[in-house]
């Protein structure tokens, strides 16, 4: 964006919205905030409440009347607020559907009503459900479990917010662009709704047993939220990403064991490692992916898109935050 913009952000409190409120205010945009701090804090965003061009709304995306009052003045959304973490959404199953179905089609439906040039859906790794292919495309094969199991309502969800964004795209015309999240870490994430790395390295610095999930043979891929900001900041002033669907992420490989061990090495703690099952630590019948490795050949086609901090950097930081 060669000027300055009035962006709105939701889920602009949230650890990835607050670091792209941050990279927003940096560029010298006028950023608007919605959230309902369900999963969010002001805490995330406190630096930044004194800076003029913030304009912070404490409130929910299910209200028609507050995005009524504040879509008309936006240039550009970012729809980031959503119900976040396996155990957030295991443990509020109704909230999780209303929030990311019923949230995302009135940010969608007021954005074409008022014309707004672009909005960026975050969307998340989670589409692709059990696929454990490697790498994963943007047009793999969606594989889920059963729908009496609450651990698939996330991913559901936001294939539905996926399918209700293109069809926006393709029949009204509304510039959409769509980011799959892989993992994504830094400094300002909290561990309480199942984010596994943030976690580990609280365990780790207490002296707390790590509890590791299942058999941690599982592999993830986690990624930096400064690599993720940057690349959706990107995306959205490209127009051939328009209507496009985007692995957003990092493709270095590592087990959920490994990057415990990683954790205990890199404090320093005396930590044990323990392993829970999966039952035990979600709910009956828990499945999970056994691999989850992005695809970024697309992104990489599209932009500029350069991976800055490997696991063991990442992992760094979040103890630098811990610690502080």
């Amino acid at each position: 964006m060669s000027s300055p913009s009035r962006i709105l952000v939701t889920g602009g409190a949230g650890f990835i919205g607050s670091h792209l409120v941050e990279y927003l205010l940096e560029r010298q945009h006028e950023v608007y905030i919605i959230d309902d701090l369900s999963t969010g804090s002001v805490d995330n965003i406190r630096h930044l409440l004194s800076d003029s061009r913030l304009h912070f709304y404490v409130g929910s995306i299910l209200d028609q009347g507050m995005l009524g009052k504040i879509m008309p003045q936006i240039e550009l959304v970012y729809h980031l607020a959503a119900a976040v973490g396996v155990k957030y959404v295991i443990q509020n199953p109704l909230k999780s559907l209303e929030t990311n179905i019923l949230g995302t089609h009135n940010i969608l439906q007021l954005a074409n009503k008022l014309h707004k040039p672009t909005v960026f859906i975050a969307s998340s790794s989670e589409v692709y459900g059990k696929n454990d292919t490697v790498p994963l495309s943007e047009e793999a094969p969606r594989i889920l479990g059963s729908s009496t199991l609450a651990r698939w309502g996330y991913s559901s969800s936001k294939g539905v917010d996926e399918l209700f964004s293109l069809a926006y795209y393709r029949e009204k015309k509304l510039p959409v662009v769509i980011g799959r999240f892989f993992n994504t870490c830094g400094k300002r994430q909290s561990g309480a709704y199942g984010m596994v790395l943030p976690r580990f390295v609280k365990q780790a610095l207490l002296g707390q047993s790590i509890t590791i999930f299942g058999d941690g043979k599982q592999t993830r891929c986690f990624s930096y939220v400064g690599d993720i900001v940057s690349a959706i900041y990107r995306l959205v002033e490209v127009p051939q990403a328009r209507g496009n669907v985007f692995n957003i992420g990092n493709n270095e490989e590592i087990t959920i064991e490994e990057l415990a061990r990683l954790v205990k090495e890199i404090t320093g703690s005396a930590s044990d490692i323990v392993y829970i099952p999966y039952e035990k630590a979600y709910e009956k019948g828990f499945e999970d992916m056994k691999r989850r490795v992005p695809d970024l050949t697309k992104i990489k086609q599209t932009i500029d898109y350069t991976i800055t901090k490997d696991c063991r950097a990442i992992i760094q930081e979040v103890i630098d935050y811990f610690t502080e």
